[in-house]
């Protein structure tokens, strides 16, 4: 098992991480019905997202000894507005810190080290995945 999920109440979860025994607490966002003060479940996809793309990248870089410390991902979920309730689009926005001073080749290669992350190719195809580089 991966982790174990409890229902608090009020529309909020408790998940454990099994081996590491790291815990989130979610909560139903404010458009649907809940108190909006924790991450929602389709909070943790988007987020999720943007996590792993920056951990495939790290892997990438570690491999040619780039220092990656203090690249930023900005996440933006956009939910449908017709039903059924679903994420229509993430909009990831990454930012690499500017004395980074990346060659094209190593620009190229994050690129792709981002799009092929397992959360992204997991995803249906039907979730607009909009991404935007900052170098």
């Amino acid at each position: 098992m991966t982790a174990e999920i409890i229902y608090t109440g009020d529309l909020r979860t408790q998940a454990t991480h099994l081996k590491s025994g790291t815990q989130i607490i979610t909560d139903a966002p404010t458009d649907n019905q809940g108190k909006g003060e924790a991450f929602s479940p389709s909070d943790l996809v988007a987020t999720a997202l943007g996590s792993c793309m920056m951990t495939i990248m790290g892997i990438y870089a570690q491999r040619e000894n780039i220092d990656l410390k203090d690249t930023k991902i900005n996440i933006t979920k956009i939910m449908t507005s017709e039903s059924p309730r679903k994420i229509a689009e993430i909009l990831v926005e990454i930012y690499f810190p500017k004395n980074l001073n990346l060659h094209e080749k190593h620009q190229i290669s994050l690129k792709n080290a981002a799009n092929s992350c397992p959360v992204a190719l997991s995803l249906s195809a039907d979730l607009k995945q909009t991404i935007s580089f900052h170098f």
